[in-house]
């Protein structure tokens, strides 16, 4: 069972990436919030894995932090929570908020998720809210970035969407909608996460 790899990160997309560990490639499924603070091609990674063992297939899920290792393994363990879901759940809510949420039963929140419905939105609460408490780890992540030109940050918010498998017109009708609800500029991970939101909402 593998539990973390650390090597150099040979590909590197918003839904998945390839993590040369000494001349082997692992392909490792990743959820947004990990793609957000991953470092560049060819430079050196580590990442806490799960691996999920299915009857044709074995699949390695990174992150970056334990606790969104927990939280994946937490959300898999509600009833209709797939693995491609609980990844969903973490591109679309911090750990941070995902816990809040659950604790102060805000489904509304919850059902922004593309994937999660009333139903799910009340399962989650139901059979997580004395468990999400116990996920450690949990700080406010500070960076200092250069600002980026808006004509890329789109780009870039487009690419990941398309990749999570949206089609790109409604990626990019989501994105023009997110960008004039929002008050100010957006960094990519905000926007990433308002057209995820606009997709929700249909």
């Amino acid at each position: 069972m593998i539990a973390f790899l650390t090597g150099r990160l040979a590909v590197k997309t918003p839904t998945h990436l390839t993590i040369d560990v000494q001349g082997v490639g692992y392909e490792v499924h990743i959820p947004l919030s990990t793609y957000y603070s991953l470092s560049n091609v060819g430079d050196s990674t580590a990442l806490h894995i799960h691996t999920h063992l299915r009857e044709d297939a074995i699949q390695l899920f990174g992150f970056l932090s334990q606790s969104e290792k927990e939280a994946f393994l937490l959300l898999t363990s509600v009833s209709g929570i797939g693995p491609k879901l609980a990844l969903s759940v973490l591109s679309s809510l911090s750990v941070t908020d995902l816990i809040h949420a659950i604790q102060v039963t805000d489904t509304e929140k919850l059902e922004t998720v593309p994937g999660i419905g009333k139903k799910s939105a009340g399962r989650l609460v139901l059979e997580l809210k004395d468990k999400v408490g116990k996920i450690q780890g949990i700080h406010p992540r500070s960076t200092v970035t250069e600002p980026a030109r808006f004509d890329d940050l789109f780009e870039d918010a487009l690419s990941a969407l398309v990749h999570l498998g949206y089609r790109t017109q409604d990626a990019k009708d989501a994105l023009k909608r997110a960008t004039k609800v929002a008050s100010g500029s957006l960094a990519l991970k905000e926007l990433i996460r308002e057209g995820l939101r606009e997709l929700g909402r249909g």
